[in-house]
């Protein structure tokens, strides 16, 4: 088993675009340790990034890259054929928008995440993961890389030598093989904050999680994803924050946190 005693909590942010707003950054926010930017594939626009930039950094919360497929009306959620080759060059592309904006604002990049159906293809396709992995080796080999937990992708990140952290999902339910349930599923998601709750602390305590079909599967638990576009996402943001403490786990950033940043002038 891989239980801990410390976690992250990561949350999908700045997913609004144009005139069209998507979650609740703002109040999430603290509530965070860690924010996935997108970087305007799936979501986002430059000017929600930076906006975003700018909440992370006051709020002490860690920036990473979230980048997604070319799908905004789909939000990154379907599946495309890519080649590893096309992977290894959007996130490259994606990766290095956000790093500009990051850099503009006075602060430093944490880590990357891929989104959507980029992020789930990557878990289970090795060539794919290896690509994003060596994408980020090659343009900012000091970030973490935030896969989902035991997946091809964290170890396509701990194989190149990249620091990576095994992601697990508060709201999701899981195969056995420790994917998650696709969406197009019954009972993909799970509704009930107490069974959310208790799924966390199943696995950041006892380092293991039920399937969906009641068999228990031994699960590392480095970062805990909440879903930011929720009805319900600020108070079980809230919630979970209380149990874990509740629980004597602390919530921190994994890895070293990047340096405060100095004034913007601005």
């Amino acid at each position: 088993m891989n239980a801990s005693t410390t976690v992250d909590l990561n949350c999908d942010m700045g997913e609004s675009f144009g005139a069209w707003t998507l979650g609740q950054d703002a109040e999430l926010m603290p509530l965070l340790t860690s924010a996935n930017v997108a970087c305007g594939f799936h979501a986002g626009d430059p000017s929600v990034m930076r906006q975003t930039v700018r909440r992370a950094l006051a709020a002490g919360v860690a920036i990473g890259a979230h980048p997604g497929l070319p799908d905004l009306v789909g939000f990154g959620r379907r599946n495309m054929d890519i080649s590893a080759e096309e992977a290894f060059d959007m996130t490259v592309y994606q990766l290095g928008a956000l790093a500009a904006v990051v850099r503009a604002e006075g602060g430093q990049l944490h880590h990357l995440k891929p989104h959507g159906a980029l992020y789930n293809m990557a878990a289970t396709n090795a060539a794919l993961a290896e690509a994003i992995a060596e994408a980020l080796y090659k343009v900012q080999p000091e970030l973490m890389l935030y896969g989902l937990a035991g997946s091809e992708l964290t170890k396509a990140g701990e194989k190149i030598g990249l620091r990576t952290a095994h992601e697990v999902f508060a709201d999701r339910t899981y195969q056995p093989n420790g994917t998650l349930t696709p969406r197009r599923q019954p009972d993909a998601l799970i509704t009930s904050s107490e069974v959310a709750i208790a799924q966390v602390l199943r696995m950041v305590q006892g380092g293991w999680v039920r399937t969906q079909q009641g068999t228990e599967v031994a699960i590392r638990a480095d970062t805990v994803c909440l879903h930011g576009d929720g009805a319900h996402a600020l108070e079980f943001a809230r919630q979970l924050r209380t149990a874990l403490a509740g629980a004597g786990v602390v919530v921190q950033i994994p890895g070293p946190a990047p340096a405060t940043p100095s004034p913007s002038g601005r």
